[in-house]
This record gives C-alpha cells, sequence and structure tokens, in this order.
C-alpha cells in the first residue's frame, strides 16, 4: 500500500528540539485503509516530533468527531473521539516496526511516515459499543423497546406439539 504523502515528516533538515504538526484526517484518508467504520470523520491530530542528536521522540494526540450508527437503534450520531500514541525512533541497518513503541529507520532516511500510526491510533478510539446518547438517557431505548414488545407480542407461547411428546419421553 502506497504512503499519503501529505502524512510524511521530513525530519532531516530540522534543528534539534522540538516541532508541532498538525493533520487533518477525513475520508480520504481512512478510504486509504479501506475503513468504513464511521463516515464523515472531523478529525485533528496534532503530532509534536523532538529531534535529538540520537533519534526522534514523536508524540500525537488524536482528537474529532465521527459519524457513527448506534448498536441499539440503528441511526447515525455524532461520536467524539480521542487517542494519542507516543513513538521512538532510532536509527539502525534497516527498517524494523516490529515493536510498536520504537521504530528503527535505516541511517540516511529522511522522511517519517506518521500515517499509519494515525489511523491505528483512531481506530483503536472507536469503542466496540457504540451507543447513542439518546439511546443512554433513554430518550431513543423507550420507542426500540415498544417496538420490540410489539413485533414480539404477535408471537403464540404455545409450542410444537412434537416438542412435547419429545419432553414426556424424559419423564
Amino acid at each position: 500500500m502506497k504512503n499519503l504523502k501529505e502524512y510524511n515528516i521530513k525530519f532531516s533538515g530540522l534543528k534539534l528540539g522540538m516541532h508541532s504538526f498538525e493533520f487533518q484526517l477525513d475520508d480520504k484518508f481512512f478510504e486509504h485503509f479501506e475503513y468504513s467504520e464511521f463516515t464523515r470523520p472531523r478529525i485533528k491530530a496534532d503530532v509534536d516530533l523532538v529531534k535529538k542528536e540520537n533519534g526522534l521522540e514523536v508524540k500525537a494526540v488524536v482528537k474529532g468527531v465521527v459519524e457513527i450508527l448506534c448498536d441499539i437503534s440503528g441511526e447515525p450520531f455524532d461520536l467524539p473521539i480521542e487517542g494519542d500514541f507516543s513513538l521512538l525512533v532510532k536509527f539502525g541497518e534497516e527498517y524494523n516496526d516490529s515493536n510498536e513503541e520504537i521504530l528503527i529507520l535505516p541511517h540516511g532516511e529522511y522522511l517519517l511516515y506518521v500515517g499509519q500510526y494515525l489511523y491505528e491510533t483512531t481506530a483503536l478510539a472507536i469503542p466496540l459499543k457504540r451507543v447513542s446518547p439518546e439511546v443512554q438517557n433513554g430518550e431513543k431505548g423507550k420507542e426500540v423497546l415498544n417496538k420490540l414488545e410489539d413485533l414480539k407480542g404477535g408471537e403464540d407461547e404455545s409450542t410444537d406439539p412434537r416438542w412435547d411428546k419429545l419432553k414426556d419421553l424424559l419423564n
């Protein structure tokens, strides 16, 4: 998968010390990763990079709102999300990202791609259970429960006579 160029940080020309970067994570960003759990992302990522003699320290905060479907009502709602990550970048013989907290870049590398880390942080910020605030405070939940009761009320409570015969065999 090809990297999105706008999420590259060119660190080779930076002076030692702290540098701040801001990225917007939009539909195009998540389409690149083929992620479709939500729509209309309005997410901002603030990335702080500290350049040192022997490497880089990266800290990022991802914050924003996404539109997602409620697990109970099935209706879309705006879900605020927030996440962060820290990364230590060292230089070595070859690229190695097997450790989630330490990235090793080859000597001579001058770009750091943060897109994958921003994507993973955002994806992990989405809760497994997605319940809209209207359902949580009881406004929508009553409507859904009433509809379920209406649908359930039409069912016949009697059992199939074949099952009754099988139950008699147990006694």
